[in-house]
């Protein structure tokens, strides 16, 4: 195995020594459709350091890339920026095997670690904002609480200029390509904002709060290294203006129409909200769980300004499906989007009224009574949708025309 996985050389005496999923197709609940990485790195310093370790199954791809550059042994120093397993699986069989003078956590996370690994692991704990002295080199360490967990840290290597971001513009995309610049825009595009609408939109005024450290922190930024997907070596604006406009969640000429159906009536009535949303001017999704999932919705109200959620009622409540992306889209706290709920029933109906509910709970501002119908639209209830679907387009230029006018005072 030994002689089958190599580091990869990202900076000057820095290496890639993670690991490639090819398989995952979930993490969390939101549907990885490319894979994704487990990045770890090595600092070839006088005190050589390990940056965070792999998923469990990857140990040995990760200590045979290790053993490219050195022998483990001479590891003196491990740093976990982040708890969860996808990143500190394989810790504790590493630092079995390589017994390294010390091993460094934030605060909160090395309590984390003790929790998970219990008397296997013993961490020190660094401060925010503590430099390190690794010899010749040195790192410094940043606390980002929430980002997305309450141990998350970053750190910066003041020798190259590289920032090891942890989570932060990441994604998960497995690919055989290190870097972002190898890769299709677009596909960086998409997975950079899948993952931040699935990971990080619960905590984007945070991101908006990092952004505004990282720039006064004087760093001198050349690469940003993340513990999934690509490493950014060139066009760092790309990335930092991403996650700055996905931050601030303005509202975007865009309206999703998500909904479940049972015999098609919910369906027609998404589509004829969808036209009538179109006919405003208004860039429209209109997105079936039937063909969706969970983590599509997610990343399409990322830029929207309205969302519209139907379901048809079964046994006095929602479809599961339709419940399913309401409890996930109620997590990640989507702001500043309009909306309302519709949908066609047989002898009740309490599901539109449910889904108003939550998405008044979301904060969603609802703009009319959920609209229900009974059995299959007629030509009066489909031109009723229409004209919802533009009374809410309507809304969503008005809201941006607001908030663009908030931007300019």
């Amino acid at each position: 195995m030994k002689g089958i996985y190599k580091a990869v050389k990202i900076a000057e005496r820095v290496y890639w020594v993670g690991a490639v999923d090819w398989n995952i197709r979930d993490f969390h609940g939101y549907r990885t459709k490319r894979g994704s990485t487990y990045n770890a790195y090595l600092i070839v310093a006088d005190k050589i350091t390990l940056l965070d370790t792999v998923r469990e199954p990857f140990y040995e791809e990760m200590m045979a890339r290790i053993a490219s550059v050195v022998d483990p042994a001479r590891i003196e120093v491990v740093v976990s920026h982040h708890a969860e397993m996808d990143h500190s699986g394989s810790l504790p069989r590493a630092l079995q095997a390589v017994r390294p003078k010390e091993v460094y956590a934030s605060v909160m996370g090395a309590k984390a670690l003790k929790e998970i690994f219990h008397d296997a692991v013993a961490v020190k704990a660094v401060r925010d904002g503590e430099k390190m002295s690794l010899g010749d080199m040195s790192l410094t360490f940043l606390e980002t609480r929430m980002l997305h967990w309450p141990d998350s840290m970053i750190s910066y290597l003041e020798e190259g200029g590289v920032l090891f971001s942890q989570d932060a513009f990441g994604m998960h995309l497995a690919s055989s390509a290190r870097f972002a610049d190898e890769i299709d825009p677009a596909v960086l595009d998409y997975e950079g904002g899948t993952y931040f609408a699935n990971i990080l939109l619960p905590y984007a005024p945070l991101v908006a709060k990092l952004l505004d450290r990282v720039k006064a922190s004087g760093f001198t930024i050349n690469m940003i290294a993340p513990d999934h997907g690509p490493v950014w070596r060139r066009d760092l604006e790309r990335p930092l203006a991403n996650y700055a406009r996905w931050a601030a969640q303005e509202p975007g000429p865009k309206g999703v129409v998500v909904y479940g159906t049972m015999w098609h009536s919910t369906e027609t009535m998404a589509r004829h909200i969808g036209e009538g949303m179109a006919d405003k001017g208004l860039e429209v999704k209109v997105m079936s769980l039937d063909t969706n999932h969970r983590s599509d919705v997610a990343y399409e109200i990322l830029d929207a300004g309205a969302l519209v959620v139907g379901s048809s009622t079964l046994n006095n409540q929602m479809l599961p499906a339709v419940a399913d992306v309401m409890t996930y889209l109620k997590g990640l706290r989507p702001r500043n989007l309009v909306g309302a709920a519709f949908g066609s029933y047989g002898w009740s109906g309490e599901a539109a009224v449910h889904l108003t509910e939550i998405m008044k709970e979301m904060n969603v501002r609802v703009l009319a009574d959920p609209l229900r119908v009974r059995q299959v639209p007629d030509e009066r209830a489909l031109a009723e949708c229409v004209a919802l679907g533009a009374r809410i387009g309507e809304e969503c230029l008005k809201t941006m025309e607001g908030s663009e006018g908030e931007q300019g005072g």
